[in-house]
């Protein structure tokens, strides 16, 4: 399975977006900035990732955009879904119990296909925007502690 620009993007546009909007709703323009996405490239995968519930919009002055819901809710696996559609790398008419595959009942790669698609859905959907914030939070703040660059690192 290979993302597009759409998920990869998108997903750092989520972790940009719960990381700035704690206090405040955060426009495009910046986090387009710090994420170094388009403007517009930006604005289709927020409109997204708004339709999918993901996002909210806070109309007016200092508006912008929120998640929306709460950070421990929302999955990697939801953001993904939502700008890249379904996420099995193998589609198998078999795997499903109601048929849709005349070998079904011999073929046996359908539990290999299976198993793939179970473990990176469920991969996905185990990590969630809070989990990937507070990892957002830890990088931050190792690299706010100056390291001369002739020193090793521990």
């Amino acid at each position: 399975m290979k993302l597009s620009t759409k998920g990869r993007y998108g997903l750092r546009a989520m972790i940009d977006l719960a990381l700035y909007a704690e206090n405040t709703p955060v426009s495009i323009a910046s986090i387009a900035a710090r994420q170094h996405i388009s403007e517009s490239y930006l604005e289709q995968l927020i409109a997204k990732l708004r339709k999918a519930n993901l996002v909210t919009s806070v109309r007016g002055a200092g508006g912008g955009y929120v998640p929306g819901r709460p950070v421990e809710e929302i999955s990697v696996g939801d953001v993904l879904r939502a700008l890249e559609g379904n996420l099995d790398p193998v589609e198998c008419p078999g795997i499903e119990h109601q048929g849709g595959c005349d070998g079904s009942d011999v073929c046996v790669t359908k539990y290999v296909w299976k198993r793939i698609n179970d473990s990176i859905n469920q991969t996905v959907d185990g990590m969630m925007l809070s989990d990937l914030l507070a990892e957002s939070r830890e990088v931050q703040k190792k690299r706010q502690i100056p390291v001369s660059c002739c020193e090793k690192k521990e």
